[in-house]
This record gives structure tokens, C-alpha cells and sequence, in this order.
């Protein structure tokens, strides 16, 4: 049985806990911001160190998700669940029969969907609980969409960063090769990229190695790799004082959330003269494509043209953040708040 706890977080709509001793797991959903409509953001299942550390992560990742979703241009709030367990040891329909429940607790403020070790097979459980899931027999898989964000946001950068029109003879260091970095990592194979890998799932490893040929390093060695491009395809806060001054790329282009440990990060990127692309800008072509599915009937057409413009909107931050002498994070927060702050401002009558 869920047990549901209301808790209090300044900043944040609502926040909700929710525990299940029986089944084995301890959940959380964020909703951060809604100005703009329901919060929309999937569920990401680990298994965290700490109580603490799984409420931070929901925390930094339904906000991201507002964000991500402003700048996007969609009628979409921020919002994230997480679950704390360990899925070796419980029944994963079980599992996802009560997140379902879970999701339905909070009447359709928050809509989920796949994420970090949950997949579209999961999501189908939950969807037995709740309409507000998203994946589910339409859109499906984000994780393409999402590469094909990376990919024409990589696009961008090169162009203008290293003056070139094409990837050919690059190298590009991807730290996580699952179901978006893997992908990517084929794009980028196929343009005549040198591709370096460090995934700590040997699975991931083995699956790619089977479709391209990479250099493989250590989830460690992959932040001294010389390349032109490091791209994190993995978990956030990677990106900080002891990693950056390690680096050896001149452009940083992933998919990861939360790549920065802080904000101040991204001043000491700029000081290096890396080029970092906001990752809430970058990795918006899944929600892209779930977006295209809600009130509406889904197209693939008009979601691959709406993710082709992540380039556009890329390639606007960087030039703005030049202007500006601001690292491209910032001038992406100020961009992405425009859009929800204005939106949650009371509407004054006419006079």
C-alpha cells in the first residue's frame, strides 16, 4: 500500500513521498513549475546512496524540466519522479503498478514517462492506474528523438565554434552509451567521427560494439580524453572544480541533466574557452516528442521538424552569450525564465 506524505519545499508547487515497504521502494514527485501547463518529466528508477541524495535529484531535475520545457516553446511545466530501490530484488510489474498509482494521486498536475530504467514496457503498466503518462502507444521511445536533438545541437556548435560545416575526422568522447548516447554515437559514426566510449554498463558496450568501432577508456579516463567534442550521455553533476580543469575538448554537447555541478561551473568553462551547450537546451527532443502527443494527434514528421530546431535555438544562446560575455547557461536560464515567469505573473485587468 502507498503511504503518500506531503512535504514542503520552498520553490517547488508541490513535492510528494511516497513509500511502499510491501513492494520495496521509496518515491518521489516534483512538481516545479506548472505556469505554462501541466509538469511534464519521466521517471527515473536507482538505486541512491541516501534518502537525501534521491529527494536532491528530484529536486534539480523537475526544475530542469520547467526549464527545458520553456525554452522548448511548450505548453508544459516542469515536474519528476524518482524511485529509490533496487530492482534486482522487487517484482518490476508490481513496482510499476503502484507508480502508476502514484502518479494518479496527483490528478494529472504531473505527467510521466520513461526515464532512467524505466522503459515504454513499464510505462504500459502504469497506464493501467492513470491516464497522465505519456510514450504509451503513440509517440514511444524518446531516447531517438533526443539524439537527433544532440545531434543537430553538435551541429551548431562546430559550426560555430570550429568554423566547419561537417563532422568528418572529429573525435568525440561520449561518457554513457545507452539508449541516447548509443545513438548518438551511431550519428556520429556514420558523418566520420572518431568515437571514444566509457559506459560503466558493460551491456551498453557490447550492444555498440556490435554497430560501430570505438576506443574504449574508463568512466575515469574519459575526462582527459584529447577530443573536439566531450559529450555526456549519462547522470549530471559531472561537470565541476575537479573534472573541468581536466578537460581537453573545445565543445561540450551531451545529453546528460544536470551536466554542472553549480552554475558557477559554467563561468569556469567560459574562462577555459569551451563552448559548453546548455544541457537543458541540448537534450530536449524527447520531450519534443512526447509533446507532440498530448491533445493532439501524434506525427513523427512534425516532431523530427520541431526537434530540428534545437540547432536554432542552440546556435541563438551562443551568439547571445558572445554578445553578453555570459556563459551560455546563464543566457539560457534568462531565455527559459522569460517565457514561465512572465506566465506566472498575475494578470492585471484593463483600465
Amino acid at each position: 500500500m502507498n503511504v503518500y506524505t506531503e512535504l514542503d519545499v520552498d520553490g517547488y508547487e508541490r513535492v510528494v513521498r511516497c513509500d511502499n515497504s510491501a513492494v520495496g521502494f521509496t518515491a518521489w514527485i516534483a512538481v516545479h513549475n506548472t505556469a505554462l501547463g501541466p509538469a511534464l518529466g519521466g521517471c527515473r528508477v536507482w538505486q541512491y546512496d541516501s534518502e537525501e541524495a534521491a529527494l536532491t535529484d528530484v529536486l534539480r531535475l523537475s526544475k530542469g524540466m520547467t526549464y527545458k520545457n520553456a525554452l522548448a516553446g511548450l505548453s508544459l511545466g516542469g515536474g519528476k519522479g524518482v524511485v529509490n530501490t533496487d530492482l534486482s530484488s522487487v517484482n518490476r510489474k508490481t513496482l510499476f503498478t503502484e507508480i502508476g498509482r502514484f502518479v494518479e494521486h496527483l490528478k494529472g498536475l504531473y505527467i510521466t514517462a520513461e526515464d532512467v530504467n524505466s522503459t515504454v514496457i513499464d510505462m504500459e503498466i502504469v497506464k493501467k492506474q492513470t491516464e497522465y503518462v505519456a510514450t504509451v502507444g503513440a509517440s514511444g521511445n524518446p531516447s531517438p528523438f533526443t539524439a537527433l536533438g544532440v545531434y543537430n545541437a553538435i551541429l551548431a556548435a562546430v559550426k560555430y565554434k570550429l568554423g566547419r560545416d561537417n563532422l568528418a575526422g572529429l573525435t568525440v568522447a561520449i561518457q554513457g552509451v545507452g539508449e541516447t548516447g548509443g545513438r548518438l554515437a551511431e550519428r556520429l559514426y556514420a558523418d566520420g567521427c572518431n568515437i571514444v566510449v566509457a559506459d560503466v554498463n558493460v551491456r551498453n558496450i557490447e550492444v555498440l560494439r556490435r554497430k560501430i568501432s570505438f576506443d574504449l577508456v574508463s568512466a575515469e579516463e574519459i575526462y582527459d580524453v584529447e577530443c573536439d567534442i566531450f559529450a555526456p550521455c549519462a547522470l549530471g553533476g559531472i561537470l565541476n572544480n575537479i573534472t573541468i580543469p581536466r578537460l581537453k575538448c573545445s565543445i561540450i554537447a551531451g545529453s546528460a541533466n544536470n551536466q554542472l555541478h553549480t552554475e558557477d561551473d559554467g563561468y569556469a568553462l567560459r574562462r577555459r574557452k569551451i563552448l559548453y551547450v546548455p544541457d537543458f537546451a541540448i537534450n530536449a527532443g524527447g520531450v519534443i516528442n512526447i509533446s507532440c502527443e498530448i491533445g493532439q494527434q501524434y506525427s513523427s514528421q512534425k516532431a523530427r521538424e520541431a526537434t530540428a530546431n534545437i540547432g536554432k535555438t542552440i546556435k541563438n544562446i551562443i551568439e547571445l552569450a558572445e554578445q553578453q560575455k555570459l556563459p551560455t547557461n546563464i543566457v539560457a536560464n534568462i531565455l527559459a525564465e522569460e517565457k514561465f515567469i512572465k506566465e506566472s505573473l498575475p494578470k492585471r485587468k484593463a483600465v
